[in-house]
């Protein structure tokens, strides 16, 4: 093994260490929400990056699918006493069910047509929702404090297991994503996302398999939404049904690599946390600046590196990659190759 490789493993378990370590050094209750959100958004920016940086269905309607999980799970544990694993499974079911319900009719819009739908779907998705009494219309829905425990999906004393709970929803939906990529599925997806006739030429069904993408995408999303519930306790339309919900999603998987496993996981990890210090420094005095910044780091992206930082960082590091050099050729070599090419003709 050469000393490049062992740099390189080294470097890559340090990395992959840093998150498991992470609340051993920053233990206060600000850094560990940093993180949680970290996790939740970058999980809600794969599973859109399934749909969208795979099978190219450019979404704004991921808040959806991300609020029906949360209430989901939210009302069968208020209502019924269903512990919030069973929830989380059915909500994510559900949203599922709903992204397929929806995405039937959608299935072949294209480009800016099928995201003026999502947003349209989101909508009104939010607008039932604001009016559904069962639920808490309006007012919303208020989770009661437990007992704590890793049954009942709360935890009283400390943040560290929803940190850890997050971290595991992440890997989870990044295992998603690295198999779909990687499968036959994934194969289908980037075809359809390239030319839909293409795709039929081929005898690829984009219709079907634009169902599997946003289902898929729905129920990572739905899961998502389920810890959101069970970390807040407190639900309302105007806070998990919001078009900025999906609007963040597009944009960090964007600005991280739309359409790569890891970009939208690295593009959480730099906007989130811009996001949260800049409203706890600045308050209502930054309310908008953290879009803002989004907006310039999008622009800039699109501009110089349309791949997202995962494409610039893959880019650098093949371009500091040592290359086989060739020895050159002697004449006698030259004159030899020559001869023998003449001979064969």
């Amino acid at each position: 093994m050469s000393n490049d490789n062992r740099v390189r493993i080294a470097l890559g378990a340090a990395v992959g260490l840093l998150p498991v370590v992470y609340p051993l050094f920053f233990r206060g209750p600000f850094p560990l929400h940093v993180m949680i959100m970290t996790f939740m958004f970058a999980t809600l920016a794969v599973a859109w990056n399934i749909m969208g940086g795979f099978a190219g269905m450019f979404s704004f309607g991921q808040a959806a699918f991300f609020g029906i999980g949360a209430y989901t799970s939210s009302y069968l544990l208020v209502a019924h006493g269903v512990s919030p694993w069973l929830g989380l499974v059915a909500g994510g079911v559900v949203a599922a069910i709903v992204a397929a319900a929806i995405g039937y009719p959608c299935s072949n819009l294209r480009a800016h047509y099928f995201a003026i739908a999502s947003i349209a779907f989101a909508e009104i998705v939010r607008t039932h929702f604001n009016n559904w009494k069962l639920i808490g219309a309006a007012e919303g829905l208020t989770i009661p404090m437990m007992q704590g425990g890793l049954a009942v999906f709360q935890f009283n004393d400390s943040k560290v297991p929803y940190y850890y709970i997050g971290l595991v929803f992440l890997l989870i939906a990044l295992a998603v994503s690295w198999w779909v990529a990687h499968s036959r599925m994934g194969y289908y997806f980037r075809a359809i996302k390239e030319s839909h006739e293409l795709a039929m030429v081929l005898g690829i069904s984009f219709v079907r398999w634009r169902l599997v993408a946003i289902m898929i995408a729905a129920f990572i999303s739905a899961a998502a939404g389920t810890l959101y519930a069970q970390y807040i306790l407190y639900l309302d339309p105007e806070s998990v049904l919001i078009l900025g919900i999906s609007v963040q999603v597009v944009l960090i998987a964007m600005l991280g690599g739309a359409g790569s496993v890891v970009g939208p996981a690295l593009g959480a990890l730099i906007l989130v946390p811009l996001s949260e210090i800049t409203r706890v420094k600045l308050g209502y005095k930054g309310t908008g600046i953290d879009m803002m910044i989004y907006g310039a780091l999008i622009t800039l992206i699109s501009v110089y590196q349309p791949k997202g930082v995962w494409g610039l960082l893959t880019g650098r590091i093949g371009r500091s990659t040592p290359r086989p050099t060739v020895p050159p050729e002697s004449g006698e070599d030259v004159h030899a190759k020559k001869a023998a090419a003449e001979g064969g003709a």
